[in-house]
């Protein structure tokens, strides 16, 4: 089933999509229903434009994050390549504050200049894993979804940087935090209907022009081995997500970042084309 979550004359509620229209499901966002609850029809159907897409899970659990998990991204940010035969997942998390759907608007937060890309597949999580194998790791996925891990390359701290390491790593980290930087959606699609996670084509673009393009074929760990390997470090429950890094084409690589203006569009092959819609700096009182 392809899924989604959306408000309707202010109303948040969740369904099932049928082409144009919407089947209505019921009221909230789409955590019952990962959770396991039934997908009862109500019979009322919604056109989609009558509606505004929120992201499939509003108020996520943990949502963890994978860095350096294609090796052509790897080496476009200036390191040698991973070797899988002794890497590990590098695993980070993003706070639920970072989560928006399709069509939101993105703010520059005025703690940086240099705002980012990162289309990623997540994969939802919707049955509890604690120390799963790989062999039975994606029994515990209820579906995938697009999502575009938006990063902040630079922090204006209003502080000389010292230069240590331990700095940067955190820079970089800090960097993941910023509300409205984990796009998600505009569906959340069921597992039964993704035959391979590890054959989907990954693409952005800006503006209309390709920046990324790749395949989930070109992962260094794959979603089995990213699910069982977090699941080794702490527990996940039905609405945890997890984003499994990006492709090469980053703007970093050559400088490049989001301005004012920008049209943002992460598109995962039979997942939906997720727009993110970059604006300025907002006044605050």
């Amino acid at each position: 089933m392809k899924l989604v979550t959306f408000e309707h004359d202010g109303e948040v509620l969740h369904g099932v999509v049928q082409g144009e229209a919407i089947l209505v499901v019921g009221q909230g966002d789409l955590l019952a229903i990962v959770g396991g609850a039934p997908v009862e029809r109500t019979g009322r159907l919604l056109a989609r434009d009558e509606v505004r897409i929120l992201s499939p899970l509003t108020e996520p659990g943990k949502i963890v994050a994978v860095a350096a998990n294609y090796q052509e991204h790897v080496v476009e940010g200036g390191d040698k390549p991973r070797d899988p035969r002794t890497a590990t997942p590098r695993l980070f998390m993003k706070p639920d504050t970072s989560v928006v759907g399709d069509d939101a608007e993105v703010e520059i937060a005025p703690i940086t200049r240099e705002l980012d890309w990162e289309a990623e597949l997540a994969v939802v999580i919707g049955r509890t894993a604690k120390a799963v194998t790989e062999a039975d790791a994606l029994d515990h996925v209820f579906g995938y979804a697009t999502s575009n891990d938006i990063s902040a390359r630079s922090l204006d701290t209003g502080t000389t940087r010292d230069g240590e390491a331990a700095t940067d790593f955190f820079d970089w980290l800090e960097g993941k935090w910023l509300d409205g930087s984990s796009p998600l959606g505009p569906y959340l699609v069921t597992a039964d209907e993704v035959s391979d996670p590890q054959n989907l084509a990954v693409t952005l673009t800006v503006n209309g022009e390709t920046k990324q393009a790749g395949n989930t074929a070109d992962m260094i760990h794959t979603v089995a081995e990213i699910v069982a390997f977090a699941s080794r470090l702490m527990t996940l429950r039905p609405g945890d997500v997890i984003l499994t890094g990006t492709p090469a084409g980053v703007g970093m690589a050559t400088g490049t970042y989001l301005n004012p203006g920008d049209i943002v569009v992460a598109e995962i092959e039979g997942l939906g084309a997720l727009t993110s819609r970059i604006v300025a700096p907002r006044t605050r009182g």
